[in-house]
């Protein structure tokens, strides 16, 4: 699992799927792909300059929604890192304006301004600006190792920013240039000598035309990120300011951030205040910090949600990769290799998981031209860094084990606990499984799966007998579990506590799902690997998962995280002409499929289904069960943690004026409303 609350806030969604724009929301449906007329070189578009990036913005950065709106500041950060890193770079200033503006100034050699060779047209710093894959960072020479690379992480920035300033300090001058939308819109000017700077500053303001007009950086975000560098690399120093109408309790006007102590600060400030399983920080550094295959880590064990973050070349890596794989390869079998020595055969039925599962983790490693999965470089694909960091943590956690037998002993201990915990539990929830139905207050009303396994069990969660009638014929007995709710579950987002704990339906659900809510959630209890609400097709069935998911989001945020709450896809209609027939999801799938399907071949027979109880069993295999045909959505958070919390309680808390304004603003892009 990872987290980086001092970076991103929660983990954004995977690069391969286009996130989608509200907080909690199920993740889009593939359209058909229509058979095009005639394809010849006519058809072929040629993309001049930085277009490609304003057309396809999701290719480059994940998207436009929040998370990839503070990815920009994340790539022009990343780049005064590097030559921090390099050497080249003591200072760096961030400064976060009410008018939406972010500057980043460093005291590094500044990007050079004289003509580029093959373009002598154009200076350096527009060659860098303005095209892709041109920079000082493809070979060894100027970099050793880096994270950002110019005209590929800046560029983007460039092209998606409606105004963006580059002020270079060099050899005693100074140069200016302004750019829009990732064009120059004036030359490159010289504006004289200048004695004590040098340098590199940019300043951009993100186009809404991308991001929308509403789109603004998040103060308590970009702060955290700018922390977070500080500790990366104890030799710099960064200074932080904001006008003063954004600062906070949280977030202050003015801060310097300088943390010699680099990790293992990281480390002590995030677990301050816990109990720790063992009083020391298993912390250190191997090579020097920026140079190839150096690796800079601190660990702490202690009692709380676990959490592990890593870096590449200064550059977060949220969905982990082959570095995270060689910590969890390391600590493993250096805790095996001292059980093996003093005799402890307790040990052989532990794994990773039982190391890491109470335990805090920072790393951060230094390789030459990385390999990432994404142009977000969310994951790390680099394999020789497993072995990179496998050697350099093995060797020094073998040391730090044998050092202090008694704080190693108390590990050990502790793990093994975790790991027959973890060994009970799963015992204890195979025979749960055969005794569930009689568990539940509604005897009969759970319809269980026969297989005892959780992975790839599956409960579909329907509103009503008669829902879950259809939908018992329907199911695979094997692996399809089937849960009927008696009418709306209840809101919870404007529930007190005592009323949830004493309702029925919660209870029932619970039960039939194995687990407690909140902190008392664990993923080993879950006994589906999917949890599909399935209602019907229509506005009563909409609120319903609306309930439902606000349920899940409040209560359980760890099983959405871990990815088992889905959305079936049952549809509206049944079109029918002779032998074809076809499933329409609304009325506007209805009337594309008329259009386009059947259109003048004679009459077609359109069946409107009330609902899942009215709708065939075999139709609701075919369309909504069946895994080999149905379509499922994902429901994930795919917004920062606080903002998802803000919308959920604003649409679905006691406040009903905030629901009032919700609607008042959005009213305006409603374009198409039966009556």
């Amino acid at each position: 699992m990872t987290d980086n609350n001092d970076l991103f806030g929660d983990t954004p969604p995977p690069a391969a799927a286009q996130p989608a724009k509200s907080a909690l929301a199920p993740a889009p449906a593939r359209e058909p792909v229509q058979p095009t007329s005639s394809y010849s070189a006519a058809d072929i578009e040629v993309l001049e300059g930085l277009e490609p990036v304003r057309r396809r913005p999701g290719m480059y950065i994940g998207g436009t929604d929040v998370n990839a709106l503070h990815h920009l500041f994340a790539e022009v950060i990343d780049n005064s890192m590097d030559e921090a890193i390099g050497g080249h770079a003591t200072r760096i200033e961030v400064h976060l304006g009410s008018d939406g503006y972010i500057t980043v100034i460093d005291n590094g050699r500044g990007i050079p301004v004289d003509s580029h060779p093959k373009q002598p047209h154009l200076s350096a710093l527009e060659v860098i600006m303005s095209t892709l894959h041109a920079g000082g960072k493809f070979d060894s020479k100027a970099y050793e190792t880096s994270g950002g690379l110019h005209g590929v992480g800046v560029s983007v920035v460039n092209a998606l920013s409606d105004d963006l300033i580059v002020e270079v300090a060099r050899e005693q001058t100074l140069y200016r240039q302004s750019y829009s939308r990732g064009k120059s819109v004036s030359a490159l000017e010289n504006l004289g000598r200048v004695n004590n700077r040098r340098g590199t500053t940019i300043k951009f303001h993100p186009d809404p035309e991308i991001f929308g007009a509403s789109a603004k950086f998040s103060p308590d975000r970009i702060f955290r990120m700018t922390r977070a560098k500080a500790y990366l690399f104890g030799g710099v120093e960064i200074r932080w300011s904001c006008d003063e109408e954004l600062a906070t309790e949280s977030v202050p006007s003015k801060a310097v951030f300088h943390f010699p102590g680099g990790l293992k600060d990281f480390i002590e400030r995030r677990i301050e205040g816990k109990t720790r399983i063992i009083d020391d920080v298993f912390a250190g550094k191997i090579g020097r910090a920026g140079a190839h295959g150096s690796v800079e880590w601190a660990i702490s064990w202690f009692i709380g949600d676990s959490f592990t973050s890593s870096y590449c070349n200064t550059v977060t890596t949220p969905d982990g990769g082959t570095h995270e794989a060689g910590l969890r390869t390391a600590l493993l079998r250096g805790l095996k290799n001292y059980a093996d020595m003093i005799g402890n055969k307790r040990a052989s039925v532990i794994t990773s998981e039982d190391v890491l599962g109470h335990c805090g983790a920072m790393m951060s490693v230094f390789i030459r031209e990385p390999e990432f999965v994404g142009q977000t470089k969310d994951k790390l694909a680099s394999g020789e860094a497993t072995r990179i960091v496998d050697n350099a943590i093995r060797d020094a956690f073998d040391h730090w084990l044998t050092a202090a037998p008694n704080q190693a002993n108390k590990l050990l201990d502790w793990t093994i606990d975790r790991a027959e915990d973890r060994l009970r539990r799963r015992k204890e929830k195979e025979i749960d499984r055969k005794s569930a139905t009689r568990k539940l207050r509604l005897p009969g009303k759970l319809a269980d799966c026969s297989q005892s396994a959780a992975q790839g069990a599956e409960i579909f969660i329907v509103e009503g007998d008669s829902a879950g009638g259809s939908a018992k014929q329907a199911r695979d007995r094997a692996s399809q579990a089937v849960l009927p709710l008696r009418g709306k579950i209840l809101n919870v987002a404007g529930a007190s506590r005592d009323k949830l704990a004493a309702n029925q339906q919660i209870s029932d659900l619970l039960q039939a799902l194995g687990v407690s809510m909140r902190d008392r959630y664990r993923e080993d209890d879950l006994r589906y690997d999917k949890i599909i609400i399935m209602t019907d097709a229509d506005v009563d069935g909409a609120h319903i998962a609306s309930l439902l998911m606000t349920f899940f989001y409040q209560e359980l945020p760890k099983l959405i995280e871990g990815g088992h709450l889905y959305l079936a896809l049952p549809p509206l209609y049944r079109l029918s002409q002779g032998a074809k027939t076809a499933y329409a999801m609304d009325d506007a799938d209805r009337a594309r499929l008329m259009e386009q399907e059947f259109a003048g071949r004679g009459k077609v027979e359109v069946t409107r289904f009330k609902g899942l109880g009215e709708m065939p069993h075999a139709h609701l295999k075919e369309t909504t069960m069946n895994p080999k045909s149905r379509t499922l959505l994902q429901v994930r958070i795919v917004a920062d943690r606080t903002e998802t919390t803000d919308i959920v309680d604003r649409l679905m808390g006691n406040k009903p004026e905030a629901r009032f304004e919700f609607i008042s603003e959005k009213a305006a892009f409603v374009t198409d409303l039966d009556v």
